[in-house]
C-alpha cells in the first residue's frame, strides 16, 4: 500500500514539474477554456467510449462503476472486490495551421487521481480531475501583416469530486458523483501602438482580467448488463449531469507597461488603474456549465473482447459569459459520437506475458459547440492502447498507455486548425483492504 501511494505521489510530482500550461490551444480563448477531462486512459483509449464496465477499472465519466459484484474465484474469492487507485498524466504535441502559416506547441498536464472503495454493495470513489485548461497567445495582425493586439491567457476549472454506487441487482447498477468546481483563468490584451517610422512605441497599454470561479454540481449514472448468449454480452450505459452555475469574483486593470521592439514581451509594468466592475454590475457574475446526457451500448465476451458506441449530448448554447463578450463567436449545442472496444487474446494465460495485454482501439467525432465567425469548431480522433498487466497477477493492476491522433477546427474564414498527438499514461492499481479471517 505505502509502495503504491509513493509512485501515485511521485507521477503526479514529475507531472507538475514539467508542466508549463495545460493546452497550447487557441480555442481555449473561449468560454472557460479547452475540455481536458475525456475520461480515464482505458476510455480515451476507445475513442473515448465508456459503456464498459468492470470491478477492476475506474472509470470516471460513470459513478455506477464504483458498485459492482464480489470477484469470483482466486484471491477475492468471492467475498469481496478490489479497492481501486488510478492516476494519470498526458503529453500532447500540436500543430497549429492557418492560411499563413504553421506553428508547434506542446503541454503536459496531470488528468486525475482518483479512489474507489468497496462496501459491500455499495462503494465509494473520490478524486481530483482538471477538467478544463487555458492556455493561448493569439495575435491580432492587420492587412499589412503588422501585429495591433496579442491576446495571453492561462488558468483552468479543476474539479474534486465524492460519489457513491449501489448495486441494485447483478444486472443493474447506479451512482451519483458530487462535485466541487473551482480555479481562475487569467486574460490579457495588449495593444500594439507603432511610430510613424514604423517602430514599435516603448510604452503601450495592457488590460488584464480575472474570473475566479467555483461552484458545485452532479452527475447520476447507470449501468445494465445481461448475458444473451452463453459466451455473449450486453452493456449498457446512461449519464446525465444537469446544468449548473459557476459563482465568477471578477478583476480587470489597465496598466502602462514596456515592452521589447524585436519580441513584444512586457519588461516592466506601471501606473496600474482597477476598473469599477462593480459600478457595471461586472463584479460578482454567474456562468453556466451546461446540462450533459449520454447513452451508449455495447456488446463482448468477457474479459475476451468488448466493442460498442457511445452518444453524448450537451446544451452549450446555454453558455455565456458577460464579462467576456466576443461578437465573433456563439455557442451551440454540442455532440459527440464514439466507438471503440478492445481485445485480450488470452485473459488467464499461465505463460506468455503479451496473452493477457488489453489492446484498445476506438474513434470519435464531435462538434464542440464553439461558433467562431460562423463556422462550426468540429473535431476529429483515432486511438490506440494498451493495457500492461503489472505487479501481483491476482490484483488485475496495470499500466495503460494510450495514443491519440486528431484534428480540431478549420483554416475556414482565417481560423486555425489543430492537429494533435496525445500521448496518455495511466496507472490503475488494484489491492485489497479487507479481508474475512478463516479459522478451521
Amino acid at each position: 500500500m505505502i509502495k503504491r501511494f509513493i509512485v501515485i505521489c511521485i507521477t503526479i510530482i514529475s507531472s507538475a514539474a514539467f508542466a508549463q500550461q495545460g493546452t497550447g490551444s487557441p480555442y481555449s480563448f473561449y468560454g472557460i477554456g479547452s475540455l481536458k477531462f475525456k475520461g480515464t486512459v482505458e476510455n480515451r483509449s476507445m475513442g473515448g467510449m465508456s459503456v464498459y464496465l468492470d470491478s477492476i477499472h475506474f472509470n470516471l465519466k460513470n459513478p455506477a462503476s464504483y458498485a459492482g459484484a464480489p470477484l469470483k474465484g482466486g484471491y477475492f474469492n468471492g467475498e469481496s472486490r478490489p479497492v481501486k487507485f488510478t492516476v494519470a498524466g498526458t503529453m500532447t504535441e500540436s500543430t497549429l495551421k492557418s492560411n499563413s502559416g504553421e506553428a508547434n506547441t506542446n503541454s503536459t498536464i496531470f488528468d486525475y487521481l482518483a479512489v474507489a472503495v468497496p462496501i459491500g454493495k455499495f462503494g465509494v470513489g473520490f478524486g481530483l480531475v482538471p477538467y478544463t485548461s487555458v492556455g493561448y497567445r493569439l495575435d491580432d495582425l492587420n492587412d499589412e501583416n503588422v501585429i495591433e493586439n496579442r491576446f495571453s491567457g492561462e488558468g483552468g476549472l479543476n474539479r474534486v469530486f465524492a460519489g457513491v454506487g449501489y448495486q441494485i441487482t447483478e444486472k443493474l447498477s447506479a451512482g451519483v458523483n458530487f462535485n466541487y468546481n473551482f480555479g481562475n483563468i487569467q486574460n490579457s490584451a495588449l495593444e500594439i501602438e507603432y511610430t510613424p517610422e514604423g517602430d514599435v512605441v516603448q510604452y503601450q497599454t495592457r488590460e488584464f482580467n480575472r474570473s475566479d470561479l467555483s461552484g458545485l454540481n452532479v452527475n447520476f449514472g447507470v449501468n445494465y448488463k445481461t448475458m444473451i448468449t452463453d459466451k455473449l454480452e450486453l452493456s449498457a450505459s446512461a449519464t446525465y449531469a444537469p446544468g449548473s452555475k459557476l459563482n465568477s469574483d471578477n478583476t480587470r486593470t489597465f496598466s502602462t507597461v514596456t515592452v521589447s521592439g524585436s519580441t513584444l514581451e512586457t519588461t516592466s509594468t506601471s501606473n496600474t488603474i482597477e476598473a469599477d466592475l462593480e459600478g457595471q454590475n461586472l463584479k460578482k457574475t454567474k456562468l453556466t456549465l451546461p446540462g450533459t446526457v449520454s447513452f451508449g451500448v455495447g456488446v463482448g465476451s468477457p474479459r475476451s473482447w468488448f466493442v460498442g458506441t457511445e452518444y453524448t449530448y450537451q446544451n452549450s448554447s446555454d453558455f455565456s459569459n458577460p464579462v467576456f463578450p466576443n461578437q465573433n463567436s456563439t455557442f451551440e449545442n454540442s455532440s459527440k459520437i464514439a466507438v471503440g472496444g478492445f481485445f485480450i487474446p488470452d485473459y488467464s494465460a499461465f505463460s506468455g506475458y503479451l496473452k493477457r495485454v488489453v489492446y484498445r482501439a476506438g474513434f470519435n467525432f464531435s462538434n464542440t459547440g464553439l461558433v467562431v465567425k460562423d463556422e462550426s469548431i468540429n473535431e476529429f480522433g483515432i486511438s490506440f492502447g494498451l493495457g500492461l498487466p503489472v505487479g501481483n497477477r491476482n490484483l488485475f493492476s496495470n499500466a495503460n498507455l494510450g495514443l491519440e491522433f486528431g484534428k480540431r477546427g478549420t483554416t475556414n474564414q482565417n481560423l486555425i486548425q489543430e492537429n494533435f498527438i496525445n500521448f496518455n499514461v495511466s496507472l490503475s492499481l488494484n489491492s485489497r483492504w479487507f479481508e474475512q479471517k478463516k479459522y478451521k
